[in-house]
Order: structure tokens, then C-alpha cells, then sequence
């Protein structure tokens, strides 16, 4: 079975821009700016995706936000092609169906490990919640990352 479902949470780099159609459509236009994993040398890379959106409800939440603000959107990748046959264009954006601010857990207490915070709330779940659960909830049963220590001696 084919998919074709984005979800991106990063900060906004600009405010968007709203964009008249012939059809009478708006097209609104944004980026997100999308960290990557650290790299190898330690500096931070990220990604400036385009984003674009016909739905007006979508739309009013990106332009109520300001730069640098963090935005979950979900949508599909899509590829378009612009220009005469002798010198096409190619675009990629995500068209995003909908969008909302982001919102940042709460920090760990810092004088807490994670087996101690593991073992404060456990977490179970059957397997017919699991189908039912929602993405949040899910969430919470990923295991919190430990260091990896290297082998002494």
C-alpha cells in the first residue's frame, strides 16, 4: 500500500505569505527550518523545507505565528513542475492538511535518571489500546535514550 504522510515539527523561519490564485484559491506559502541529528563533527546542520497549503483554517494558524516560533505540521511530500517544455522547473514542498504550534515537554527534573523516572510511572498498555491509541500516548512508550558507555580497559 502507497503513503505519502509528512509530519515535521521546526521552527518558522519567516512569516507566510498569502498568494491569489486565477482560480480564486489562496495559496499560502511558509518554510520550516528543521534541525538534523548532530554531525560527526559536531556542528548542527539543518533543513529549510517549503511548505504550502489551500486550506484557509491551515492557513490562519501559520499566520498567526510568529518567526522562530515551533510548528507541527502534517501533510504529503509533492513534486510540481513549472515552466515551458524546453526549460522545466522542478518544486518540491510538503502540502500541509493542518498545523498547530508545537508544544515542549515539560524539562526532567535534572536530579532524576531516567530508570528513576521508568520506574516512578510505568507505563502498560494492552495490545487493543495500542490500535486505539492516539499518536501522544504512544509517544510515551519509547524508551528515553541512554548514554552508551565504551568499554573500560
Amino acid at each position: 500500500m502507497d503513503r505519502n504522510e509528512v509530519l515535521l515539527v521546526g521552527r518558522l523561519s519567516a512569516p507566510a505569505e498569502d498568494h491569489p490564485l486565477p482560480s480564486g484559491d489562496t495559496l499560502t506559502k511558509w518554510r520550516i527550518i528543521v534541525r538534523r541529528r548532530r554531525h560527526r563533527r559536531g556542528a548542527t546542520l539543518s533543513d529549510s523545507i517549503p511548505c504550502i497549503t489551500f486550506d484557509a483554517d491551515t492557513a490562519a494558524v501559520v499566520r498567526a505565528m510568529k518567526p522562530r516560533d515551533l510548528l507541527e505540521v502534517m501533510g504529503s511530500f509533492r513534486c510540481r513542475v513549472y515552466g515551458p517544455s524546453t526549460g522545466k522547473r522542478w518544486r518540491y514542498e510538503v502540502e500541509v492538511s493542518s498545523a498547530k504550534p508545537y508544544e515542549q515537554a515539560e524539562p526532567a527534573d535534572p536530579t532524576t535518571t531516567p530508570a528513576d523516572a521508568a520506574a516512578a510511572e510505568p507505563v502498560t498498555i494492552s495490545a487493543s489500546d495500542a490500535v486505539a491509541a492516539p499518536a501522544h500516548r504512544l509517544a510515551d512508550l519509547i524508551p528515553l535514550q541512554v548514554p552508551y558507555l565504551a568499554p573500560t580497559g
